[in-house]
């Protein structure tokens, strides 16, 4: 790599990163490494293109526009090296990809490894975590959120809507009673998720479409799917759960659904990516990947 090249992808993740030291943390360089750069940028162009200190960086007048040409460069040298590398692979260097937990060991880890089997060229950084990265902060290409999304500036593509469920283990049902009311949860022990808004109250559709709602309450929460089917197979009382994490429990028998007649509201699952940022061949290749993947959730209704 040449040097004006590595000045002008060092200036680009500074930008995307906000300061010098979280970008130095994550080329494994020192602050002074990542300064130097940055000088060596603004010399060769004759302007100043961030106002920068320890802590913080902000684009010039004139780094605004320099960023946004660094941006169509790279790309540009993206494509060039993954067009001349196209007769052994189909995309090289590294993704950095967040994900919910249960969600990323129970399907997405899978998906992630057919696709290097696909593009062995591409290195694959996933993490794993309940949080809620900040994409441009924490350096990540590309998050799989389930939930209602907040935050406008990412680009989201829609995968589907989860379908949720009401489950319990057979024993658990012979020794308290099988609901047939939404309102009957209430003399039940529920198991929940921590953390979440409505893990208190719930919203069923009624067969008439009216809506009923809730209260719910239980002596175990949790912050993680996983942890969730092993309460429920344990016996310790009923879960709302989406679909995908308990299916193979339901068709083995492990589980049973109840209050089928009675809906929970679906909850969108998207792709997130960086609005502005490089748009990679690698990173569009695993946005279609992933789309594809997709479409054998259970209980997934495909999105628009």
């Amino acid at each position: 790599m040449t040097a004006a090249l590595q000045h002008l992808q060092t200036f680009v993740r500074v930008v995307e990163r906000g300061s010098l030291s979280a970008v130095a943390r994550e080329l494994g360089v020192g602050q002074s490494t990542i300064s130097r750069h940055l000088r060596a940028l603004e010399a060769s162009v004759g302007t100043r293109l961030l106002h920068r200190t320890t802590r913080h960086s902000a684009l010039t007048e004139a780094g605004t526009r320099y960023y946004e040409e660094a941006l169509r460069i790279l790309e540009l040298v993206d494509r060039a090296g993954e067009a001349a590398r196209a007769a052994v692979a189909t995309a090289a260097g590294r993704l950095r990809v967040t994900c919910s937990s249960a969600f990323g060991i129970l399907h997405v880890t899978r998906w992630l490894l057919a696709f290097q089997a696909k593009h062995p060229g591409v290195s694959i950084d996933l993490s794993l975590t309940d949080e809620r990265a900040d994409l441009v902060r924490d350096g990540f290409d590309l998050a799989i959120r389930i939930g209602t999304l907040h935050d406008s500036s990412l680009v989201a593509r829609k995968l589907g809507d989860a379908r949720r469920v009401v489950v319990a283990t057979p024993a658990y049902l012979a020794r308290h009673g099988t609901p047939r009311r939404p309102e009957d949860l209430a003399s039940h022990n529920a198991i929940r998720f921590a953390g979440r808004p409505d893990i208190a109250r719930l919203a069923f559709t009624a067969p008439d479409g009216g809506t009923v709602n809730v209260r719910v309450q239980g002596d175990f929460e949790v912050n993680h799917g996983l942890a969730i089917r092993e309460a429920l197979l344990a016996g310790r009382g009923l879960a709302v759960a989406h679909w995908w994490l308990v299916a193979d429990l339901v068709e083995r028998g492990e589980l049973s659904v109840v209050l089928a007649d009675h809906p929970l509201a679906t909850l969108p699952i998207h792709l997130l990516t960086v609005r502005g940022a490089r748009a990679t061949t690698r990173l569009r290749l695993l946005v279609d990947h992933l789309v594809s993947a997709a479409a054998t959730i259970p209980g997934l209704a495909r999105g628009g």
